[in-house]
């Protein structure tokens, strides 16, 4: 077998792998590429503000690239980066030198700061070139641009694309145009030179000490794109954190700024928002995704619970489809304009897509937790018909053969795993080899018997029938998740990541178990056992929680769910021990996601690997992983709500507290979290003490320590 790699400078290629039997091409990486994002369009290029036509680099809109390259040349030569660094949502700053021209001195005397804004449907750049030489400086400024319109399914697979040509449309005016898309590009006093690769080219003269600045802008017409920018500002508030933990603060800062440039909505409902999955792969509607960022925030406020649960109930499934995995009641997956199908592989997904074995009880439990921390009550009454659907989908579920929730691809071309680890290898036992469906998830299990319990004080608490079935049924489920889930392992008896189609338990140790914590599913006792294998060096030695041990057969730390690191995974499992009162366990894994944060500029990937620290000294990324990604950045409000344990129950008239003491966090005060639309601040001192302002008149508080 040989294998060639093709690669220029600030971007990798594709690798194609050359077998006699066959040929594919594998996904580009983008680990080393700076993401300038305001959903749906997002520029991806290196650190050196250059956009190269190699690899998964370009100017994306909703799920095609408008622009493959759009490279910056003084003189025929590229300048000199010397750095870089965000500028808010959509914003970048790239500054370069040009070191041949001006004086020679050892100090530069040309340098050019290249300041990029992208905006829903286009992109802008002002180029500063600033001159401290004693003498006049001439130079040929030119800006070269192609554009491909590839697929992001393309993208993704390495596939081949061919450039489109530009024409000159104006003066200073470059234009591409597809059967559905048109991009132009302007530049300002600049010559447009059209072609496969088209040029703006700007003669330029600097005086001593002189300055220029150039402009141009792309803007991108596409009006068959399913997803748009919102039609309103963000729904949530920006909470001010003070820590003693300064890596907490900079990192809220910088999620809360990738979180408003994932905002979208569908174009069919500009008025109703979510979050988009994460960049580049998924920016689009992904009920998990959306459903879990959603939930993590909701303590900024409920507005993008609700619109993200009304966005998914439009969806809703209403009749059997076994090719796009429709069932009535069922929450879909994902959405796209057309079918994602990745070239040289199997998978083949409809543009709308139900593939997903836990949206539909995640989506019940946003429902009820919004509820709790004060979503109006019109607007949950709303929702009660789509409830009850769900809750439908849920009950047969519970009355298949197994008496569990499980899944299985029905068309051959879809999804093999359909829970959060959806990659086709991430059911392993504990020898490593791969489990067989239908499967069902240990995590899925705990939504489900949450997703019955909150449905049924839903149903109860608005007069609708069916609340003591649905109880009934989450007692059930709960004894026999009793009976067929907890296996013996190395550090004793533990629940299986799931049981297989002989219904056998996969005895791997990972870290899906810890999302039952919290679900009601487990007693106390057990809670503690999870508690303290989540907790244990096979797990735990890295920057967050592994999605697998590293004792088990199939573990790798380097592979996407089998040993790797998920900020949201290990954010949710913080959520599930705080609640659990395992406050130290929780504690030592949000240090290891602020001290992966600050590795990461403060931008958590949506994965890292999973090296122990004592190995690496600093996380190691994940080449191919989205970033900024949804439920990562949201992970950043989940550290935040588990240090200050705020739980609130509006229609109760009560709130919990149960903050965090004595973790890595130490003191910690938060101005502007939202319960039923009020404004509370809530400061916990180094020993747990807290104090809590701004709670509605007639709300109780309940203050419970933390372990």
């Amino acid at each position: 077998m040989l294998v060639e790699a093709i690669s220029e400078p600030g971007g990798a290629v594709a690798t194609e792998v050359i077998d006699p039997r066959t040929t594919y091409r594998l996904q580009p990486l983008l680990h080393d590429l700076v993401s300038t994002v305001l959903a749906p369009t997002t520029a991806l290029g290196g650190p050196d503000g250059q956009i190269r036509p190699a690899g998964v680099q370009g100017l994306f809109h909703a799920d095609s690239r408008a622009l493959s390259q759009v490279k910056l040349e003084v003189d025929g030569r590229e300048p000199e980066a010397v750095g870089y660094a965000p500028d808010g949502p959509g914003g970048a700053r790239f500054v370069s030198l040009l070191r041949w021209l001006g004086d020679r001195r050892p100090d530069p005397t040309l340098r050019i700061d290249r300041i990029r804004r992208v905006t829903p449907g286009g992109m802008s750049e002002q180029v500063e070139i600033a001159s401290t030489a004693s003498t006049a400086v001439h130079a040929t400024v030119t800006l070269e641009l192609s554009c491909d319109f590839a697929p992001i399914e393309v993208v993704k697979s390495g596939g081949d694309t061919v450039p489109a040509p530009a024409e000159n449309t104006g003066p200073g005016e470059l234009s591409w145009e597809s059967d559905r898309i048109r991009v132009t590009v302007t530049g300002e006093d600049c010559k447009a030179e059209p072609g496969d690769t088209a040029r703006l080219r700007w003669q330029v003269t600097l005086p001593p000490g002189g300055r220029i600045v150039l402009r141009w802008n792309a803007v991108i017409d596409d009006p068959e794109a399913v997803v748009v920018a919102p039609a309103h500002a963000v729904e949530w508030s920006r909470p001010r954190v003070v820590s003693a933990d300064h890596r907490l603060t900079r990192l809220l800062e910088q999620s809360l700024d990738d979180l408003r440039s994932l905002r979208l909505a569908e174009a069919s409902a500009p008025g109703d928002t979510f979050l988009g999955a994460g960049v580049p792969w998924y920016l689009t509607l992904f009920g998990r995704d959306s459903i879990w960022a959603a939930r993590m925030l909701l303590p900024l406020g409920t507005e993008l619970a609700a619109s993200t649960l009304r966005v998914l109930a439009r969806r809703q499934g209403t009749r059997v489809d076994r090719e796009s995995g429709e069932a009535p009641g069922k929450i879909m997956h994902e959405l796209r304009r057309h079918e994602f199908a990745l070239e040289g592989h199997d998978l083949r997904l409809p543009a709308a897509y139900y593939g997903t074995i836990d949206a539909t009880p995640l989506w019940i439990s946003l429902l009820h937790d919004a509820w709790r921390w004060g979503l109006p009550e019109e607007e949950v009454a709303a929702l009660l018909p789509n409830l009850e659907a769900a809750l439908g989908w849920l009950g047969e579920h519970f009355d298949s053969g197994s008496g569990f929730v499980e899944y299985m691809d029905t068309s051959a071309h879809g999804l093999a795993n359909q829970g959060w680890k959806d990659s086709g290898d991430a059911v392993r036992f504990r020898d490593g080899h791969q489990a067989e469906p239908p499967i069902a998830l240990v995590e899925v299990q705990g939504y489900a018997y949450q997703a019955a319990r909150d449905g049924a004080a839903l149903l109860e608490a608005f007069g609708r029938p069916g609340a003591a079935r649905w109880r009934d049924h989450a007692d059930t489920l709960a004894e026999r998740f009793r009976a067929h889930f907890w296996v013996d392992g190395p550090q004793g008896r533990f629940p299986a990541l799931a049981l297989d189609r002989d219904k056998r338990p996969v005895d791997a140790l990972t870290s899906n178990i810890g999302h039952l914590l919290g679900t009601g599913l487990l007693s106390d006792e057990e809670s503690a056992v999870v508690a303290a294998l989540l907790a244990s060096p096979a797990m735990a030695d890295g920057f967050g929680l592994r999605t697998m041990s590293s004792q088990e057969g199939g573990f790798s730390p380097l592979s996407y769910h089998c040993g790797s690191i998920w900020a949201h995974d290990t954010a949710i499992v913080i959520a599930g021990l705080a609640r659990a009162g395992f406050g130290a366990q929780a504690g030592a894994l949000a240090e290891g996601l602020l001290a992966a944060g600050e590795s990461f500029d403060y931008r958590l990937p949506e994965l890292f690997a999973g090296d122990a620290r004592g190995a690496v000294g600093r996380p190691v990324p994940y080449p191919a992983a989205c970033r900024p990604q949804a439920w990562s950045a949201a992970a950043a409000v989940a550290i935040v709500h588990a240090a200050v344990g705020l739980h609130p129950d509006v229609p109760a008239g009560r709130v919990l507290l149960r903050p965090l003491a004595g973790t890595p966090l130490g003191e910690v005060s938060v101005r502007g979290l939202r319960v039923a639309g009020e404004e509370v601040d809530i400061e916990v001192d180094r020993d747990g003490t807290v104090s809590v302002t701004g709670l509605s008149a007639g709300i109780s508080i309940e203050i419970v320590g933390n372990g």
